[in-house]
């Protein structure tokens, strides 16, 4: 310990600065205590469906808070464990209170993940399958402007509805539109920023403005044109994320077995060996884990 000498001038602590930044913590912590508690009960499910009355909301389903614009929900059907992310728009009917009749107008099957920022416009039926996933910012609508008098502003000249029909096991990427009439078939990829319209084939990508098929699925060639990159080794059942993280560190500082740059699709074995995309073995990482 420093004891300052005869005459030295010993810095005083600010003890108002202290209390101040203690003061700043606490609130902070508090405040994102609060949101926190908000978030949660502000989160709608089948046991806290909140103001909303949706014609069916299956188990394990939530709805993020806060939500967008939601209004016909006697007519939106959510199947189960959907994740509706903040801010995403889900709407049956062109205004709130109409009568849109005995049948549901917006369905989404289970395991539907609409990102962050997401509009559903449903004014005649619109249907997405089981296990879609959206990005951020995608736009689906049944609805769109009519231009046919040219006197009249395009705002009040009354719109055109075709139902809208999204295959299951879609991936539609952020930023996505997708058009009155379209049809999308199984399993198709939409490129980020797409405005798709019209039908597409199960298993295809689609890119572009309007929207154009750039790759697809043949039974007997594989994807034409081919993929670029080898496919991806999934993680064997059974490996834990202890593994997983030693791994991780095995190919950012191994310049031996790895030659330092890490192969094509690592994964772990439930045995303990980190196995290549290329099917190189490297032995040991489950052991550098435990």
């Amino acid at each position: 310990m420093h004891r300052p000498e005869y005459g030295e001038r010993v810095p005083k602590k600010n003890v108002f600065s202290s209390v101040a930044a203690w003061r700043r913590r606490t609130v902070s912590r508090a405040v994102h205590r609060g949101a926190r508690w908000v978030r949660e009960a502000g989160a709608v499910t089948t046991e806290r469906p909140g103001p909303y009355r949706f014609r069916r909301l299956g188990a394990g389903t939530r709805l993020a808070f806060p939500q967008g614009t939601v209004f016909g929900d006697p007519w939106i059907e959510i199947g189960e464990y959907c994740i509706i992310a903040q801010d995403v728009t889900l709407t049956a009917g062109m205004m709130p209170g109409l009568d849109l009749g005995a049948d549901p107008i917006l369905t989404l099957g289970n395991g539907v993940v609409l990102g962050r920022g997401s509009h559903v416009i449903a004014d005649v039926r619109l249907t997405i399958g089981d296990d879609c996933f959206f990005g951020p910012g995608v736009y689906v609508t049944t609805t769109n402007h009519s231009y046919d008098d040219p006197e009249l502003p395009v705002g009040k000249q009354w719109p055109r509805s075709e139902p809208v029909t999204i295959g299951p096991g879609g991936w539609v990427g952020t930023g996505a539109v997708i058009l009155p009439g379209a049809r999308l078939g199984r399993n198709v990829v939409v490129a980020a920023g797409a405005v798709v319209r019209g039908e597409v084939p199960d298993h295809a990508v689609v890119a572009g403005a309007p929207a154009k098929v750039v790759r697809s699925w043949d039974p007997e060639a594989g994807w034409q044109p081919p993929l670029r990159t080898p496919a991806p080794v999934p993680v064997p059942e059974g490996v834990t994320s202890r593994e997983l993280m030693a791994l991780a560190a095995l190919e950012a500082t191994a310049d031996g077995a790895l030659s330092g740059e890490p192969e094509h699709g690592t994964a772990v074995t439930g045995r303990g060996t980190a196995v290549t995309g290329r099917g190189t073995a490297v032995p040991g990482a489950a052991a550098d884990a435990s």
